[in-house]
């Protein structure tokens, strides 16, 4: 058994209102389920923390980095 928590009005029209647009958010955004080791992830937290900036960018820079790396050619 699930301990759920009770139904109120704005729940319900919340839960209608993600599983209305389910299927939009999907194709807008994509969620990577990884995972790295907790000190190493601790780090990079740190990092991003001292520096003022989103796992996003991460990614992005982190992308165009090794694009530019592998395929230099094909910088956008």
């Amino acid at each position: 058994m699930s301990n759920r928590k009770e139904d109120t009005p704005s729940r319900i029209v919340r839960r209608a209102y993600e599983q209305k647009h389910k299927d939009e958010r999907k194709q807008k955004n994509a969620v990577w389920g990884t995972s790295i080791d907790r000190e190493y992830a601790e780090e990079i937290n740190a990092f991003l923390k001292q520096y003022g900036l989103t796992k996003v960018r991460l990614i992005v820079e982190g992308y165009k980095t090794l694009q530019a790396q592998y395929d230099p050619n094909k910088i956008e």
